[in-house]
């Protein structure tokens, strides 16, 4: 590609990310136009954005996704979430930023043993039925559950996309990213407890007479259909494993979602047709349209050209390099997807750890982990999970602004990376 390539790709793509953030046009309709442009320039063709998993579209991530819209779908039908919904609210008493630790600490927890994307897919409908209950604003709440999906999905190597690349590419194991993430994770949720105490104070506000009436409902008569709740408990149950077990079945998620997905229609009474009008199609079509877009840079060598510069930034120098690295990952990963980018910058953290005489758990490889994970934070846009949040959300009528969530964004992710900073320090050069 010519250097005019390149730099109509990185104007698309900043007009676009600028449309984005301004709202004065939808951002389905940003992104698909953004996309049709790279297109239209040349800076990507058709076998890249379609078939080119690597640089296009990720249809992994798109029939995951649909696959489990699909199977809450149905789950919404049942009642589940809000037999959940009371039940949670009850055993908080009522008391808002109770139910808020409550659901950040469950969906961290979730979103190590899961993935974050399916986390926030359950959770999300409880949420907005709790604060339906207690007339409070969702935004808070919504937001709050997206910090903790992506920093309880740093834990583990299934917890997040990236976490996977990286295990690959360094040859690590499950193990390996408990031993040397999950207690940052841990640590990092309590640090998020305490910010959205103070980012979230003036929402906590407690409704005695709304408590009263909610703490004399019987959770169990939210349950519409029986039946249908226990195929789709099976069903989610079956699925779960199936992400659980990848090492073993080797199925990719998507397909466990899929086949859940349909598996669940097949058994229960429920019309295809109402099954599929739960799927947050605009949510898939913003995916598809980003995907598209980062292929762009990608095939235009931006993105290359960025991280061959912060390889040179670094040289050999560990300690310094270890935190370019997490600083430059978390700014780049709150503005393009973090897949692509872990993608292009593994070999390059690969080449580093070998120069440097490092093995497989080297410290450059976690710093490469924490940067693009607690990244997605920053923005509305920096992770999968924020996407499909707000998709969530606009179609309950509650929508969440890009400012609105990135203002709270940006300062989560400055405290946590700063907190994941110290910890990089503390165990592997001051207390090494």
């Amino acid at each position: 590609m010519s250097d005019w390539h390149s730099w109509a790709a990185i104007a698309v793509f900043v007009g676009t990310y600028a449309l984005i953030i301004s709202e004065k046009i939808h951002r389905v309709a940003a992104a698909l136009g953004g996309a049709g442009l790279m297109l239209a320039i040349g800076a990507t063709d058709d076998v890249s954005a379609f078939y080119l998993q690597d640089r296009g579209i990720d249809w992994n991530v798109i029939f995951l996704l649909a696959g489990m819209m699909m199977i809450v779908g149905v789950l919404k039908k049942t009642g589940l979430f809000e037999y959940l919904a009371i039940w949670g609210v009850k055993r908080a008493h009522a008391r808002p930023f109770r139910v808020m630790v409550m659901l950040i600490v469950i969906t961290a927890v979730a979103s190590a043993l899961l993935d974050n994307v399916t986390t926030v897919l359950l959770i999300a409908p409880v949420t907005l039925l709790v604060c339906e209950r207690l007339a409070l604003p969702a935004a808070p709440f919504l937001i709050a559950e997206v910090f903790a999906s992506n920093i309880g999905g740093t834990a583990t190597l299934v917890g997040d996309p990236p976490n996977i690349i990286i295990a690959s590419r360094a040859g690590l194991t499950f193990n390996d990213f408990l031993v040397h993430l999950a207690p940052l994770s841990a640590l990092l949720t309590l640090v998020l407890i305490a910010l959205c105490w103070w980012l979230f104070r003036t929402t906590f506000v407690y409704d005695e007479e709304r408590a009263a009436e909610i703490m004399e409902l019987e959770e169990r008569e939210a349950i519409k259909n029986p039946r249908l709740l226990v195929q789709g408990l099976i069903v989610l149950a079956l699925v779960i494993a199936g992400f659980v077990l990848h090492p073993v079945l080797h199925y990719e998620p998507s397909i466990v979602a899929l086949l859940g997905a349909g598996l669940l229609i097949a058994v229960s009474t429920v019309e295809t047709g109402e099954v599929l009008a739960e799927v947050e199609w605009p949510t898939l079509a913003f995916f598809a349209g980003l995907f598209i877009m980062i292929g762009g840079l990608i095939d235009t060598g931006v993105i290359e050209k960025v991280s061959d510069a912060l390889a040179s930034g670094i040289g050999g120098q560990e300690l310094g390099g270890s935190m370019l690295l997490l600083g430059a990952s978390t700014v780049l990963s709150g503005v393009v997807d973090n897949i692509p980018y872990v993608a292009t910058m593994a070999p390059i953290t690969s080449d580093l750890v070998h120069s440097m005489g490092g093995g497989p758990d080297h410290v450059m490889w976690w710093a490469l982990a924490l940067g693009a994970d607690l990244g997605g934070n920053a923005t509305a846009i920096g992770a999968s999970a924020n996407v499909v949040v707000l998709g969530i959300a606009e179609r309950n009528r509650q929508p969440i602004s890009f400012w609105q969530f990135t203002r709270y964004g940006l300062v989560v992710t400055a405290v946590t990376t700063a907190v994941a900073a110290l910890y990089v320090w503390l165990r592997y050069f001051a207390l090494a």
